[in-house]
């Protein structure tokens, strides 16, 4: 026997998939379309990156004519906007590549580093179609790398304009063509089928066979086309070693499209072409109506409503107010406290920068800044009081990626969702049930109703409804939140809320308010001591040494105030401060300032100048509001405890307050804060941890749900699951009672999807229930589950007062 000789006709190019013409390009016995083609094959085989070939078959899509000029990327002002980040050495951008479509995209586009050394790492989004690029931009520049991606077949779409929300819409367009298709082809296939349905005449009998090589013909486009995404994600997902919910519908699909060929080219039946085309018709309005509502619901749940915390203005008249976050403008004036994460892009206008951006890049070296340099969001001040001008909207600054940055969250204990646990034994359960019919039937020597019951139950037990109890319950419950100015970082967190049993809280900032605190001073300050002392609190974003500027502001005629040279915050302990190279002041806690006893039992915070004790101020705390109501409503659910860094002066006052003594701490440092979460983990308790998220950070984010208590300050923190305005306080156990009520909802959702799913089945084994019918039911359960989850929502939200 002779090999047969291939020729260009009979290949596909081996990276993007088009048929080769006779301008043959070959190389290693690859065929390609194009000399475009073979350079991506000869630039990813020199770096060693053939793999990419081998995740999927031609993965690559054909090169066109490239980017226009490039070289306005060169210019800084264009390129400063399109970066998300720059340092001194380092660049972080986003780019959307439209030609993201398969595993192997990924793969290659997170593998770039491979290929320039100068690229540090690069993370790909395949749901958004971006990829997130860390490079160093003094060895290959930004113009550099977008050739590259261009070179590579991933051009990205650059512009100035919100581009990605854009391509979300354009991108909806593919599936509408599909539901298009779909939809033609099962309406005509409906109108043929007819006298099959109601019985032919003798007339129409002798088309038979035509009308059902036609219906076939409407099969194919449905079968090859709208119903493809189907089998890629479930062969992707076989291909993982997984099985997701596309498996079942993949093989229901296939096997109603080989029973119709089986029957139709023998002529043994009319097939179920219309059942094949009505089951991808209603199974693809059901994605669109899904994308449509989440669409929906992630447009009201934007950083805005994650992140609506405070930042303090400067005004003209030099006046300091905290506005919300919402309300800063390019242009406003704004002082950064020392500890305090820079909202916004701005320029240094005073101070000494000293700038953590261990939330941005993960160096862990504090960058210092001069004079007129940009300071990038997400960027902690913590050398003393800085102010800023912003010249970029929080819109388009660092932040809005920072809170969702999940690289910063690798060493938590992964969290699984109720929809992920269940999703996990559904498919090998459907399965089960569907091959043991189909094999039942077959003993029985019926082979139509083994086929019948095999795809039926397949079809009628979709977990298509399952799949949206979750996201719509607690997406409603996210919203019914937001509104209560209780922020949540995402559905995940309402979960968390629900198995909460132990709640933890801070003392100072947390259950009591600075806005409510009565400041006294037990000693002698003079007006310059005074101003001294302001200009040192002014540095510190400790609720104490706020409260110390707003009573010394009202005193003091503010002129210039004077340099600090040397500050240093010591967390739970106090402040040291160098003023004009002659004049110390030391304020903090009596061991701070080397004292063995206290001088004054009230007094919490202490004052030396130049070694001189001058006195001691303490305060008034007052609870927030309802403080004891809320705690009344919620010991008879939870444990409740309090972890403080302060001394335990309200201590008789709290033991009122909290139902066990021996649950209240004081004098706990940031570590000891820490163990002690993790030491009531270690008890299999599930706790919820309540701080004002600056020394309760890390106690914050060992908890199982951290939740950072804010009044008038920009208390963010990436490791908090949720944000609470101090005047929603009151509402807490409200909020934790919708949370479990949530889960109650999707529970219930989930029996009555069951249930749906069980009497479906009953018919659907005997092979009795038309999968149409089944295909029909699928998208109307869903509705019906989307309704009712959304509906109880707001029920359970009005029986709550929220």
């Amino acid at each position: 026997m002779g090999t047969k000789t291939l020729t260009c006709a009979d290949q596909q190019c081996y990276h993007c998939g088009d048929k080769v013409s006779d301008n043959l390009y070959q190389i290693n016995q690859h065929f390609f379309c194009c000399l475009g083609c073979q350079s991506v094959y000869l630039l990813l085989r020199n770096n060693n990156l053939t793999g990419y070939y081998t995740y999927n078959n031609h993965p690559g899509k054909k090169t066109g004519e490239g980017i226009a000029d490039l070289n306005y990327l060169d210019e800084e002002i264009i390129a400063s906007k399109l970066l998300d980040f720059k340092d001194d050495k380092l660049s972080i951008i986003n780019l959307y590549i439209p030609n993201i479509h398969c595993s192997s995209c990924v793969w290659l586009l997170e593998n770039l580093y491979r290929i320039n050394e100068h690229i540090i790492v690069s993370r790909a989004d395949f749901m958004k179609r971006q990829v997130r690029i860390s490079f160093l931009h003094t060895c290959i520049s930004l113009k550099e790398l977008v050739m590259l991606l261009k070179d590579i077949g991933y051009p990205p779409v650059i512009t100035l304009q919100d581009v990605i929300k854009d391509n979300k819409e354009i991108n909806q367009n593919g599936l509408i063509k599909k539901i298009a298709v779909a939809g033609f082809c099962f309406g005509n296939a409906m109108m043929i089928s007819f006298p099959e349905y109601f019985g032919m005449a003798e007339f129409e009998r002798k088309y038979a066979s035509l009308f059902g090589w036609i219906n076939l013909c409407f099969a194919f486009p449905v079968m090859l086309y709208s119903g493809r995404d189907y089998f890629r994600s479930g062969w992707f997902s076989l291909r993982q070693k997984q099985l997701n919910l596309d498996v079942p519908l993949a093989l229901g699909i296939a096997i109603l499209f080989i029973r119709s060929v089986i029957e139709i080219v023998s002529g043994s039946g009319a097939g179920f072409s219309d059942t094949l085309c009505g089951l991808v018709f209603f199974l693809l309005i059901g994605k669109w109506v899904q994308q449509k509502t989440y669409h929906h619901l992630s447009f009201e749940r934007d950083y805005r409503s994650y992140f609506p915390v405070a930042v303090t203005r400067i005004s003209a008249e030099n006046h300091e107010k905290a506005i919300p976050l919402a309300q800063l403008k390019v242009g406003d004036r704004i002082l950064i406290r020392n500890n305090e994460i820079v909202p916004a892009d701005a320029i240094l206008l005073k101070g000494g920068a000293f700038i953590d951006f261990s939330f941005v890049t993960g160096e862990a070296e504090p960058v210092e800044k001069v004079l007129g340099e940009i300071i990038y969001a997400g960027g902690k001040q913590t050398k003393g009081a800085i102010e800023l001008e912003v010249v970029k909207p929080v819109s388009q600054s660092y932040l809005t990626s920072l809170w969702n940055n999940t690289e910063q969250e690798e060493d938590r204990v992964p969290f699984n969702t109720f929809s992920n646990t269940v999703s996990k034994y559904f498919t090998l359960v459907l399965l089960t049930i569907a091959f043991t019919s189909a094999i039942y039937w077959l003993l029985q020597h019926n082979s139509y109703l083994a086929w019948g019951a095999f795809t039926a139950v397949l079809i009628i037990a979709c977990p298509c409804a399952l799949a949206l109890s979750s996201p719509f319950t607690l997406s409603a419950v996210l919203s019914i939140f937001d509104r209560h100015s209780f922020y949540l970082k995402n559905t995940a967190s309402v979960e968390k809320m629900a198995g909460v049993n132990t709640m933890v809280f801070d003392k100072t900032g947390t259950i009591t308010s600075i806005n409510a605190t009565e400041l006294s001073f037990n000693g002698s300050l003079t007006t310059a001591e005074k101003l001294l002392a302001f200009a040192v609190c002014r540095n510190s974003n400790h609720p104490i040494s706020r409260e110390i500027v707003r009573v010394l502001e009202k005193e003091l005629v503010l002129p210039d105030l004077p340099q600090i040279r040397i500050y240093k915050e010591i967390p739970g302990s106090g402040i040291q401060a160098e003023i004009d190279k002659n004049t110390y002041v030391i304020i903090g806690n009596a061991a701070f300032l080397g004292l063995t006893q206290a001088m004054d039992k009230k007094a919490q915070t202490y004052i030396s100048i130049n070694g001189v004790m001058k006195g001691s101020f303490y305060t008034k705390r007052q609870w927030r509001s309802e403080l004891g109501d809320v705690l009344h409503k919620m010991q008879a659910r939870y444990e409740l405890h309090l972890i403080s860094g302060d001394t335990n002066r309200d201590q008789e006052a709290l033991e009122i307050l909290f139902p066990k003594k021996e649950y209240l701490h004081f004098n706990q440092s940031p570590s000891d804060k820490v163990n002690y979460i993790n030491d009531l983990q270690k008890t299999t308790k599930k706790v919820a941890m309540l701080g004002d998220g600056l020394n309760d950070a890390g106690a914050l984010r060992k908890a199982h749900l951290g939740i950072a208590v804010s009044d008038n300050i920009n208390n963010f923190s990436p490791a908090c699951d949720a944000i609470l305005e101090g005047q929603s306080f009151r509402k807490l156990p409200q909020f934790m009672r919708l949370a479990k009520q949530g889960m109650n909802i999707i529970y219930t959702s989930f029996c009555i999807s069951l249930t749906y799913n069980i009497i479906g089945l009953y018919f659907a084994v005997q092979g009795t229930m038309s999968p149409l019918f089944a295909a029909i039911l699928m998208p109307l359960s869903t509705v019906s589950i989307i309704g009712f989850t959304s509906i109880a929502a707001h029920v359970c939200a009005v029986k709550n007062k929220l």
